[in-house]
């Protein structure tokens, strides 16, 4: 799954799955291949992708109110990495690797799928602006840009720019260090807001998650870790 990094496996049993079967399977996947394996049922999008991609989706839709506020595409990615224990790619980033095309499709199996009372129904669309993007082909890496791109100057000499949506336009890329901990969303400050209404929306659905897509908490914990390289699982966090 290209959501997915190769470390998580997610069993998923049907109805008439037997429990040796599941636990013959877990076993081979531990010992053999080195997975790290968690539980789930037969929901839509399963746990890793069903938080992983609300917690995309949401910032994205957070990000044009975001952006008038003057925070970048770059501080975003800054924000939503290593301060709240997430990986480096943050989340554009995160979502130029996946591709928007890929973005676009599970948004569409989302409307499809999610229940009807479900928040995330809400952000199943892409933003008009990052449709524009997935319409004009500028899907991510596999595109050769997307909302970030390699370019050489006339020496030869390699630097990265990022795309301003509002302006749409590539302009250099300003680096953004955030020396900060978990406790900036708590904070009133714009940076601790957007952190809140994206991260924080993103730890009250999960907690609301169960037991419908896994019957623990410790396996939507594994699944966050293994799955999108979390340092911490959702309910670590919150803890």
């Amino acid at each position: 799954n290209p959501v997915q990094v190769m470390k998580l496996c997610e069993l998923i049993p049907g109805e008439n799955t037997s429990q040796i079967v599941i636990d013959t399977l877990s076993l081979f996947l531990k010992n053999t291949f080195e997975k790290g394996v968690v539980y789930g049922k037969d929901t839509v999008n399963f746990i890793g992708n069903r938080i992983g991609c609300f917690f995309m989706l949401k910032g994205l839709h957070e990000g044009y109110d975001a952006r008038k506020k003057n925070l970048s595409t770059e501080k975003i990615d800054s924000l939503l990495s290593k301060p709240v224990g997430l990986p480096p790619t943050g989340l554009y980033g995160l979502v130029d690797l996946i591709g928007l095309d890929v973005m676009y499709a599970v948004g569409k199996n989302l409307e499809l799928n999610l229940p009807k009372n479900d928040i995330g129904r809400e952000y199943v669309l892409l933003p008009e602006l990052e449709e524009k993007l997935f319409k004009n082909g500028q899907l991510g890496r596999k595109s050769g840009g997307g909302f970030y791109r390699m370019n050489k100057t006339e020496q030869g000499e390699k630097f990265k720019e990022v795309f301003n949506l509002d302006k749409q336009i590539w302009q250099p890329i300003i680096k953004e260090n955030v020396d900060a901990k978990l406790d900036i969303m708590l904070g009133n400050s714009i940076e601790g807001k957007y952190i809140w209404n994206v991260m924080g929306a993103t730890l009250l659905y999960a907690a609301d998650l169960v037991p419908e897509i896994a019957e623990d908490i410790v396996n939507i914990d594994n699944a966050m870790k293994w799955g999108f390289a979390w340092n911490k699982g959702p309910f670590e966090m919150l803890d």
